[in-house]
């Protein structure tokens, strides 16, 4: 009999199991082995080796933990899903932020709807043409705890040009009276019961943050996982959600490791993305301060060229995400259990 492990379930909360099967016997020669493990459907898991649990907790709007794994560094799940892992969050946070921003011709005022890590407003503040990042995030547990473990994005916490607003982002788009170049969706997945769910919706994006847009301004937004078996979860029907509101819409992908799958994002704007891969190179040099590690101009090209599965998905679906007919990812928010 192997020894007993403890795993963090998707609520953030451990549960004592004992090894009693071959295959978890394999980790009986490691003394004080404890896992995470996190639900990814009703037939797959996905388990990370744990070196301790810096906070786990639940706020007043969602499940919390923020985990030191051994694969992937420190990793913030939100609701029992990956948010971020401090390996792998460049190549997330690279492809959320730069696109955008490279395909517009002078961004200088951002809100970020969510990001309360702190890594899209990091990213953000290397383009030197920026001159305000408005990060509006609803939970404030979520912000305090991501600035104390999360030390990466401290100077990107203590920059002049960053406003952190503790709000709902709904709420707090439609008080505003500026507009904005760039508007960035770094939501939460949407879950049943979960904060986020909203913000994914035709009325909003047609309501509210469309009209927050200058004449030129672009909107991007994670929109989920994307690949073979998960990509018609809620990726296609964000993509033809922003179809219904935007006159040009992009959809891309990429690998990211600690998520275990490919993941999508998706920017829209009513002017055509027309900068060629010559162009983003040299505003990549010109506007971006430091070392991009992911994304340089051929890339984007390669994660916006999607193979026929995900292409004829993307073509052929009709579902426009409301709150009356959301599409939810596997899980369920603290609303949710409340019930």
């Amino acid at each position: 009999m192997g020894e007993a492990v403890e795993i963090m379930f998707g609520n953030g909360f451990p549960e004592i199991h004992k090894d009693t099967s071959p295959i978890q016997t394999l980790h009986s020669n490691q003394q004080d082995c404890h896992w995470y493990e996190e639900t990814i459907d009703d037939d797959l898991k996905w388990s990370f080796a744990l070196n301790s649990v810096l906070h786990q907790g639940t706020s007043e709007y969602q499940d919390i933990a923020l985990l030191d794994t051994k694969r992937f560094g420190k990793v913030l799940v939100i609701d029992g899903k990956m948010q971020s892992a401090e390996r792998d969050e460049f190549i997330y946070h690279e492809c959320l932020i730069h696109p955008a921003l490279l395909f517009h011709p002078n961004p200088k005022t951002v809100f970020i709807m969510g990001g309360g890590e702190g890594s899209a407003a990091r990213e953000i503040l290397k383009h030197n043409t920026i001159e305000k990042v408005v990060m509006c995030d609803i939970d404030q547990e979520v912000v305090d705890f991501c600035r104390r473990f999360l030390t990466v994005n401290s100077e990107a916490f203590c920059n002049k040009k960053l406003e952190l607003v503790i709000k709902d982002a709904k709420a707090e788009l439609e008080k505003r009276e500026e507009k904005f170049d760039i508007i960035v969706g770094d939501l939460a997945d949407p879950v049943e019961g979960g904060p986020c769910y909203q913000l994914y919706t035709k009325s909003f994006y047609q309501n509210i943050l469309k009209p927050k847009l200058t004449p030129n301004g672009i909107f991007v937004t994670q929109a989920g996982p994307a690949g073979i078996f998960t990509h018609k979860e809620v990726f296609t029907s964000i993509y033809n959600t922003m179809k219904q509101v935007f006159k040009y819409v992009k959809a891309y992908t990429a690998h990211v490791p600690s998520f275990a799958d490919t993941w999508g994002w998706v920017m829209a704007s009513d002017h055509e993305f027309d900068v060629d891969v010559n162009e983003m190179d040299r505003r990549i040099e010109e506007r971006v301060e430091g070392e991009l590690m992911y994304l340089n101009a051929p890339s984007f090209i390669s994660a916006a060229t999607l193979n026929k599965t995900i292409s004829l998905a993307l073509e052929k679906e009709t579902e426009v995400y409301s709150e009356e007919n959301a599409r939810f990812i596997h899980g369920h928010g603290v609303a949710y259990r409340h019930i």
